[in-house]
């Protein structure tokens, strides 16, 4: 789940990035979110995408 939970992290920090450059500036705070997600993470070992993961069958 773990590296799932990584790659989903990391698709959504370059699509952001990417939706940022071509589309709105705006997108950089949904870049934010995940970072402060990760970083939140760190610390409580508890991530939403984790819940919704596990919410779906994933283990």
């Amino acid at each position: 789940m773990e590296r799932m939970l990584r790659g989903i992290a990391g698709i959504f920090i370059v699509f952001s990035l990417v939706m940022a450059q071509y589309v709105h500036s705006g997108w950089l705070w949904f870049t934010l979110f995940i970072g402060l997600n990760l970083l939140q993470s760190a610390f409580t070992n508890w991530c939403p995408m984790m819940w919704i993961l596990r919410k779906n069958g994933i283990k």
